[in-house]
């Protein structure tokens, strides 16, 4: 029998958004040796050269504008994002590790949340903008039914990483209890932002807070 998930409002006076509150079943994360499905990125210590940003019609927000407009919670210290390996839909295995020196946007989702549906378009067109940039999206499923996803994402024709988490180690990981939850990763690999429900995440205020990002 698959765990039960249940849908509730995320309270307004939290963060003023709806989500899918999660009864999480805690379980340990088994060890187990994986392949890296993506190409390493720099190695840590070493210099980052700025990036060319591609232009974009808009108003540009600096980095803490941005995050007050999209209403995201900074950590209230440096962490570095706990690091993971899952398989994608196509069979492979990404570890986070792996991106190491890129932006990545770490989205966790499921077919059956309405609002990660609503998001998901914006979280496309955010992808497509800047991934050539140096900006990683990666949408982790917590489908308890992993053969629901594959056809989800080729309907909706999503083109930016998909992961699979069924027993959902990597949203424990993370401490996640609603969906959708999105987690931004700067170039060092540290947690600098958390999203709580979802965003209007093509809008001016998302595209200036993965500039600002790429520039640092």
């Amino acid at each position: 029998m698959p765990r039960k998930l249940a849908l509730v409002t995320v309270a307004a006076v939290a963060l003023g958004l709806a989500g899918v509150v999660l009864v999480l079943a805690l379980r340990p994360a088994p060890a187990a040796r994986v392949e890296e499905a993506a190409p390493a990125g720099p190695a840590a210590g070493a210099s980052v050269q700025p990036v060319a940003l591609k232009p974009r019609a808009g108003r540009a927000f600096g980095f803490e504008q941005a995050l007050r407009e999209l209403d995201l919670i900074r950590p209230s210290r440096q962490k570095l994002a706990d690091d993971f390996s899952a398989p994608l839909v196509d069979g492979r295995t990404l570890k986070l590790s792996a991106q190491r020196g890129k932006i990545v946007m770490i989205n966790f989702w499921a077919t059956w949340c309405p609002p990660c549906r609503e998001e998901m378009p914006a979280m496309e067109r955010l992808w497509r903008h800047h991934q050539d940039q140096g900006f990683v999206l990666l949408a982790v499923s917590v489908d308890s039914v992993t053969a629901k996803v594959k056809p989800f994402v080729a309907e909706h024709q999503l083109t930016f990483p998909i992961l699979l988490d069924p027993a959902m180690d990597v949203a424990n990981a993370y401490g996640v209890r609603a969906l959708p939850s999105s987690f931004f990763v700067d170039r060092r690999g540290t947690l600098t932002a958390l999203a709580l429900g979802p965003r209007a995440w093509d809008n001016d205020a998302s595209h200036s807070l993965v500039e600002a990002l790429l520039r640092r």
